[in-house]
């Protein structure tokens, strides 16, 4: 497990400023509730009124004055939005750092094959993408005692249980296009977690849209949903695993075949 640690030390700082700034404004947004939570009969009337804006990020479905709500669209932006942008960007870097650092040659003479440093890179992927949302969690949790409201756990698991999930299937895909890319392709990761996160806001306006929620995993993770009918959809979360299998399949495929430059 020496890669395994290694890729921990090294992406160490990354992930404490990661999770130290979602944190952050997970923390201050909850903070915040107490003051806004008597003016949010007048905004829930406002954001009703607004069509398209309304049902493009769920507030036609929760209620805005009840803190889960509130937590449902403020955390639910602010976790995914840079849980996937960090996602992608672990994702991405992976593999393809070694060409791009020039390490790769070093790496490769050592008695380790292709198949373990695939799977110590991409156990280190998960594992920081697990501390990044525990430690949302516990932030979280903490500001909802703070604020001294209660914290409905079922809806509140299911909704950090899809923003995980969701988190798991983008690392997986750009840990794919890593093993295809010779350089960190950092604009390519954080370009495509961009466009899954408009193409579910397309999805939520558009009926004629409704065919992006199979390809991006921000529908079955979206926060909204998750807090209204307390459930995740099963067939969503059982193609974005599929997907994710199938993405780790093609990265071991192609990285054990390819013609690495030192």
């Amino acid at each position: 497990m020496t890669l395994y640690i290694h890729e921990l030390r090294r992406g160490r700082k990354s992930l404490l400023i990661w999770s130290g700034i979602v944190a952050f404004m997970l923390f201050i947004v909850m903070i915040m509730f107490p003051e806004m939570k008597n003016q949010m009969d007048g905004v829930n009337e406002m954001f009703t009124s607004m069509g398209d804006f309304t049902a493009a990020f769920g507030m036609d479905k929760i209620n805005f004055g009840e803190v889960m709500g509130f937590y449902a669209i403020e955390g639910g932006n602010m976790l995914g939005i840079g849980g996937a942008f960090f996602a992608a960007m672990l994702g991405v870097g992976a593999l393809a750092k070694e060409e791009a650092n020039h390490t790769a040659e070093f790496l490769l003479t050592h008695p380790i094959s292709r198949y373990r440093i695939i799977s110590e890179k991409l156990l280190a992927v998960i594992t920081q993408l697990m501390l990044f949302n525990a430690i949302c969690i516990v932030v979280s949790i903490v500001s909802f005692y703070i604020i001294g409201e209660d914290i409905i756990w079922d809806k509140f698991l299911l909704f950090h249980l899809g923003q995980f999930l969701m988190h798991i299937e983008i690392a997986c895909i750009c840990f794919c296009l890593s093993a295809f890319l010779k350089l960190r392709g950092m604009g390519i990761g954080l370009g495509f977690a961009a466009l899954l996160y408009f193409l579910n806001i397309i999805g939520n306006i558009s009926e004629k849209a409704d065919f992006v929620k199979y390809i991006t995993p921000f529908r079955y993770a979206e926060p909204a949903d998750i807090i209204a009918e307390s459930t995740l959809d099963g067939t969503l979360v059982f193609l974005g695993i599929l997907y994710s299998i199938i993405c780790i399949g093609l990265a071991y495929w192609k990285y054990s075949r390819k013609d690495i430059a030192a």
